[in-house]
C-alpha cells in the first residue's frame, strides 16, 4: 500500500496535495485497490465552489460507485479531463496521472490525517 508522506488524507480515502493555495485532490492507492478497475469518472465543473466535505465527484468501478468528498473548501480551477477517456489512470497512478481535480482553497482545511494516521485507517479496513 503506497501512502506518500507528503500528502494529507481523509478517512474517506481522498488525498490532498497542498501547494500554496492550490489543492490537488484524488483517491488513495488503498481506495483504488478496494474499488478494482475504474471504468467511469464524474468530475466537478470548473468554477464550482465546494465546501470541505461536499460530494465533489463520483468514481465507478466494475464493483461499485463511490462518492468523492472534497477535503477542502474553495473553487474548482482544474479537472483531470483525461480521466474521461482513460479512467484506468486512477488505478495505474492515483497520485499522479490519476488525480481528479484541483481547488483554489478559500480556508485552511481541518481534520486531515497525516500518512501514519491514514495508514492506521486503511489497515483497519483492509
Amino acid at each position: 500500500m503506497n501512502i506518500p508522506t507528503n500528502l494529507q488524507y481523509l478517512k474517506s480515502h481522498e488525498y490532498l496535495r497542498l501547494e500554496g493555495d492550490i489543492a490537488t485532490v484524488g483517491i488513495t492507492d488503498f481506495a483504488q485497490d478496494q474499488l478494482g478497475d475504474v471504468v467511469f469518472v464524474e468530475l466537478p465543473a470548473v468554477g464550482k465552489v465546494l465546501k470541505q466535505g461536499d460530494n465533489a465527484a463520483v468514481v465507478e468501478s466494475v464493483k461499485t460507485a463511490s462518492d468523492i468528498y472534497s477535503p477542502v473548501s474553495g473553487e474548482v480551477i482544474e479537472v483531470n479531463s483525461s480521466l474521461i477517456e482513460e479512467p484506468e489512470n486512477i488505478n495505474a497512478d492515483p497520485y499522479g496521472k490519476g488525480f481528479l481535480f484541483k481547488v483554489r482553497i478559500s480556508s485552511q482545511p481541518t481534520g486531515l490525517l497525516d500518512a501514519a494516521a491514514y495508514q492506521e485507517v486503511a489497515e483497519s479496513e483492509a
